[in-house]
């Protein structure tokens, strides 16, 4: 990361996979408290890493690979089929950015998300701090692009806003709207959005092999996937 380098970095204790309930996991994290964190965070994202909360991190499991950092580069997507199919149904709803700052609404909804979505996985039942700690982050670049009917707010994609490039922290919805596939409408609003702005790649975080939460994301085409240092084309 060029003079990145001194920045510290820390390796957690093994603690329980997020991704597959019978593999344990550790990642690598980035000194959040360093003062060149934020002027870090763009070269750290191209080099696997991942916002959450203050911490930006990337899994360094023993024994497993399974997490792969992709990313779609912006100018040369297509949506797919089943993508314009999305966008066709979703042409009544509005997309606009707001700050990245906890309201009445966005909280009401990220609630019934997680208590519809995540239930039993230790995310149901969020408490404000919860909400906070998760998305939200002091000197990172976030917004949340929140997505509106006419009846209100029916989802938000959490995105942090680099200089070259947009990040896809999370999303949620309106768990009752499951025919709108708004999982799928965000990003692709995230993808015009970058567009929009003249920036280069949309990071998604990490693709697993087979795994029903994650899958998703190589149905995007084209995208690249991290191998060592070198972002390449995902197979066809």
């Amino acid at each position: 990361m060029g003079n990145q380098a001194n920045i510290r970095v820390y390796q957690t204790v093994e603690h329980a996979c997020g991704y597959w309930p019978d593999r344990n996991a550790r990642d690598l994290v980035l000194d959040p408290l360093d003062p060149t964190l934020p002027a870090l965070y763009g070269a750290a994202l191209a080099m696997g890493f991942r916002r959450s909360g203050n911490h930006v991190y990337r899994p360094n499991c023993a024994g497993c690979q399974a997490c792969t950092p992709v990313r779609i580069p912006v100018d040369r997507f297509q949506p797919n089929r089943a993508q314009r199919r999305c966008l066709s149904r979703n042409t009544d709803l509005q997309i606009s950015a707001a700050p990245a700052v906890r309201t009445e609404e966005n909280f009401e909804l990220y609630q019934r998300y997680v208590s519809g979505r995540h239930a039993g996985g230790g995310m149901d039942d969020p408490s404000p701090a919860d909400f906070d700690g998760f998305l939200s982050c002091e000197w990172s670049p976030t917004r949340f692009l929140e997505i509106r009917s006419d009846e209100g707010l029916v989802g938000v994609a959490v995105t942090d806003v680099l200089a070259d490039s947009l990040s896809a922290v999370y999303t949620f919805f309106d768990p009752d709207l499951a025919t709108r596939s708004l999982g799928t409408f965000a990003i692709l609003s995230q993808l015009a959005h970058a567009r929009e702005l003249g920036l280069d790649y949309l990071y998604l975080g990490f693709w697993l092999r087979n795994h029903p939460k994650m899958d998703y994301k190589q149905r995007f085409r084209p995208i690249e996937y991290l191998s060592g240092r070198e972002w390449l084309p995902f197979p066809t």
